[in-house]
């Protein structure tokens, strides 16, 4: 769009390659104009076309970039609850740690944390006590250590299921930070797992031997923990 420019009373405009206003400058018009227009047009088809262009392109390659070194949050899971409401096998998940316990078809009659007496046995160490089997692999793993100068003691073992609801009450959940299984799934309701009191050598020990007995030490942040899983 062009604007006429203003002409002052004394002034003649004049025809030809432009107009003189009042401040005497000439504006174009006619095929002056014409040139200019089109002069115009191709400065903004050049930046269009290459200029803008290489703006645009640089522009998309640091949202590339962004997007790319932008972490990603993983959505949680559920299939880790769904597995821990199942009452025929306790994985170490339920508290952080990796693998299963093959639950033998008489406990998993009694369910977790509901083992009677009469298929549990003693350790040996004050009133300790695990599923015969456990306890029987625990005492020759025991007499093993001893034997190499290492003392195995014992802070937990069987937990009944009441045991297991008062500890996630004093010591919360192992999913939110705290040490405990959801009540209902913790190995140690089954009567297979312990919590040692041993000392640096004593962990050094069981983390090279214990296998060999059948223990394993598999849930993270509890190195105390240790679960029967039987000679495979």
């Amino acid at each position: 769009m062009t604007t006429t420019p203003a002409v002052s009373s004394a002034t003649t405009p004049t025809t030809g390659t432009g107009t003189t206003g009042t401040s005497g400058a000439a504006t174009p018009t006619g095929s002056s104009f014409q040139k200019s227009l089109a002069s115009t047009v191709r400065d903004a088809k050049s930046l269009t076309t290459s200029n803008l262009g290489s703006m645009v392109a640089k522009a998309l390659d640091q949202q590339h970039v962004v997007a790319v070194s932008r972490p990603v949050t993983a959505t949680p899971s559920t299939a880790a609850g769904k597995a821990q409401a199942s009452s025929g096998s306790s994985s170490a998940s339920s508290a952080g740690g990796a693998g299963k316990i093959s639950v033998p078809p008489e406990l998993k009659a009694y369910g977790n944390g509901k083992i009677p007496a009469d298929a549990m046995e003693q350790i040996g160490i004050k009133k300790h006590k695990l599923w015969s089997v456990a306890a029987e692999a625990f005492k020759v793993m025991r007499e093993a250590a001893a034997a190499d100068g290492i003392d195995i003691g014992v802070t937990d073992s069987y937990r009944p299921y009441e045991e297991q609801v008062d500890l996630v009450r004093r010591k919360g959940l192992y999913s939110q930070g705290g040490l405990a299984a959801v009540p209902g799934t913790s190995p140690h309701g089954w009567g297979m797992a312990l919590d040692v009191d041993v000392s640096s050598a004593g962990l050094a020990w069981m983390r090279e031997h214990a296998a060999e007995y059948g223990w394993i030490e598999n849930v993270p942040r509890e190195p105390w923990h240790w679960e029967y899983h039987g000679n495979k």
